[in-house]
């Protein structure tokens, strides 16, 4: 893995660590707010909440294995990106569902980092494979 694809890694992963506190902490302020206007029932505020900081702590520890997996290769280390790529294909898929479903490009929040990821943990060809 190059150095430039190891650094993209780091930075994927510094953006995952870091909207995950942004999803919990401004992304439930902002949905509760609307919640509470639209009148929803208590029970179903409190299902909402478990589920939404679920996924933040969810995307923190995506982030963390991430950074994890770059930092080794950072030093050297060998380590499989294979669970980074699982990362990066379920923040792909998720971005286009979620924006095919609503339209909302929002939702590249979640694209572009996958995207970043990908190319950071895709396998580059080996060297030693003979034809």
């Amino acid at each position: 893995m190059t150095r430039v694809r190891t650094v993209l890694g780091l930075i994927a992963g510094a953006i995952l660590v870091l909207s995950s506190a942004a999803h919990s902490f401004l992304g439930w302020k902002a949905l509760q707010a609307r919640l509470v206007t639209a009148q929803a029932p208590p029970d179903l505020i409190q299902g909402l909440a478990i589920g939404w900081h679920f996924a933040g702590a969810a995307m923190l520890a995506f982030g963390i294995i991430v950074l994890t997996i770059f930092a080794k290769h950072l030093r050297g280390e060998a380590v499989s990106s294979l669970p980074a790529l699982i990362v990066a294909v379920l923040y792909i898929a998720s971005g286009v569902w979620a924006m095919l479903i609503t339209g909302n490009p929002f939702f590249f929040i979640f694209i572009v980092p996958g995207l970043m990821l990908a190319v950071a943990a895709w396998p580059a060809p080996s060297q030693d494979r003979k034809s």
